[in-house]
């Protein structure tokens, strides 16, 4: 059940995120492989780099609401545990400083050993 919801919720990304998703499958060719709306535990991450173990997620408005905050900070607590670098970024964000978000992104993938072996 896990692929189906993934798969809708890949049919249903917001505006920011369709826009974001245009420039991160473009760092394919840098090395960096980048999934939507992954499923992991029992969350679904918007975007993952699962071998430097990057999660970027794009935020709206809901996320200032205390409880959705809340369930966001224990969130990144579980992703942390396993390992994981957690970016967050408020739509405006992406809408307006594409260049900027995408630097910041790069600069963590970059920044994060390979899980790969040999590398």
């Amino acid at each position: 059940m896990p692929t189906a919801r993934a798969r809708q919720l890949r049919n249903a990304m917001t505006p920011p995120e369709v826009r974001l998703w245009a420039r991160l499958k473009r760092l394919r060719v840098r090395g960096f492989h980048i999934r939507r709306q992954a499923p992991f535990r029992s969350y679904y991450l918007d975007f993952v780099c699962f071998d430097r173990r990057v999660v970027i997620e794009v935020d709206g408005g809901q996320h200032s609401d205390d409880v959705q905050a809340a369930h966001d900070a224990t969130r990144d607590r579980v992703l942390r545990r396993e390992g994981f670098r957690v970016l967050r970024f408020w739509n405006n964000m992406v809408m307006h400083d594409t260049d900027g978000v995408m630097d910041a992104i790069v600069l963590t993938l970059e920044a994060a050993p390979s899980m790969r072996s040999g590398d």
